[in-house]
């Protein structure tokens, strides 16, 4: 499944990639992928997760700081279904 993310400390800010139950894709920014994982999981995220679960997470990354994850979570929103497909196929460690 990857690195285990209860290492990162709760202000470490990630990007984060999930795949929904009917196969599209959600892209979001926390400070607490763990927890954040958790609520998407309860069906307490996102409107657009919630009518899709299960989802599952599929690609994660760092980012330095709040406004840094934030410029990287629309950037990749802006991509096409296939380039994010293909962002998460060749990262080593993927989950």
């Amino acid at each position: 499944m990857g690195p285990d993310v209860s290492e990162a400390p709760p202000t470490a800010w990630t990007v984060y990639m999930l795949r929904c139950r009917d196969g599209t894709l959600y892209t979001g920014a926390t400070n607490n992928l763990e927890r954040r994982l958790a609520t998407h999981g309860r069906g307490k995220g996102a409107a657009y997760t919630r009518a899709r679960l299960p989802v599952t997470l599929v690609w994660s990354e760092p980012a330095q700081d709040r406004s840094a994850a934030l410029r990287r979570e629309a950037a990749i929103k802006r991509l096409t279904r296939a380039d994010k497909l293909r962002l998460f196929a060749r990262r080593p460690g993927r989950r």
